[in-house]
C-alpha cells in the first residue's frame, strides 16, 4: 500500500500491542504461542514511522499487571520483550526500556536499556515498557508529595520513574479493548485514543494509517 499524504502529524505515538493470546487461541495455538507472531507487527511500525518521520515511539510491553498470568504465559512474554527490543537495538534508533529494573522479573538482558541508547542514524526516538506499572511510575513522585518536597517544582514529569518520555499526542490500541490498562498516566492525559479492532498479530499498514488519518480531524486543545 502506498503511503498516504498528512498535512499534521503526531510527534509521539503510544502502542498499546493487545490481542496476541486472543490470536493465539483462534489460530488453533496455545496462548502463549501468540506473543511471538507480535514481533514483525512491530518492526513494520517502527519502518513506517521512520518513513512519516515520527519523532517518538512508544510500545506497551510486559508489565507488572502480567505476572498474575500462568508462569509459561509469562516467560514466553517476558521473552518476547527481550526479542523485540534486540530486534529494534539493530535499527536506526535510540532506544530506551523503562520498567521496574529491580525487580527480578524484569528481564537482565535488557539492563543495559535502562539509560538510552543509539543506534545506527538515530532516526527516531523508542521507548519500550517492560514490567512497568503505573503505581511504579509514580511511586517517587507520591513520595515527593509525602515530603512535602513536590512544592519546588509543581512539575510531575521531574518526579516520575519514565521522566525521559515526552508527552503522547496519540496513542493506537489494537485488539478492541477500549482502555488504557495502566500506561504511561502523566504522559497520556492530553493524548487522542484510537481503537483498532484487528487483533495485534493481524497488523496491516492500513490499520495505522487510518488512525494517522483520523487523528488529523481531530481539534488538539490541550485543555485550552
Amino acid at each position: 500500500m502506498t503511503c498516504p499524504k498528512f498535512g499534521r502529524l503526531p510527534k509521539h505515538i503510544g502502542v498499546i500491542p493487545d490481542g496476541n493470546r486472543r490470536w493465539a487461541v483462534n489460530n488453533g495455538l496455545a496462548k502463549q504461542d501468540g506473543y511471538q507472531k507480535g514481533l514483525d507487527p512491530g518492526m513494520m511500525l517502527y519502518e513506517m514511522c521512520v518513513e512519516l518521520g515520527i519523532p517518538e515511539l512508544t510500545f506497551y510491553g510486559f508489565t507488572q499487571d502480567n505476572t498474575k498470568r500462568p508462569a509459561v504465559q509469562k516467560k514466553a512474554f517476558q521473552q518476547a520483550c527481550v526479542d523485540a527490543v534486540k530486534m529494534l537495538a539493530n535499527r536506526d534508533a535510540s532506544l530506551l526500556v523503562v520498567g521496574d529494573y529491580s525487580s527480578p522479573l524484569f528481564p537482565k538482558e535488557l539492563l543495559e536499556f535502562k539509560q538510552r541508547k543509539t543506534f545506527g542514524r538515530d532516526l527516531i526516538k523508542i521507548n519500550f515498557l517492560v514490567n512497568y506499572g503505573w503505581k511504579w511510575d509514580l511511586s517517587n513522585f507520591i513520595n515527593a508529595v509525602e515530603k512535602n518536597s513536590f512544592k519546588k517544582t509543581r512539575n510531575i514529569n521531574e518526579h516520575i520513574a519514565s521522566s525521559d518520555i515526552s508527552r503522547i499526542d496519540l496513542i493506537v490500541r489494537w485488539g478492541g479493548r477500549r482502555r488504557l490498562s495502566g500506561f504511561l498516566p502523566v504522559q497520556s492525559i492530553y493524548s487522542d485514543f484510537y481503537i483498532i479492532d484487528d487483533l495485534w498479530p493481524d497488523f496491516k499498514k492500513n490499520h495505522f494509517y487510518e488512525a494517522l488519518q483520523w487523528y488529523e480531524t481531530q481539534d488538539i486543545t490541550l485543555g485550552g
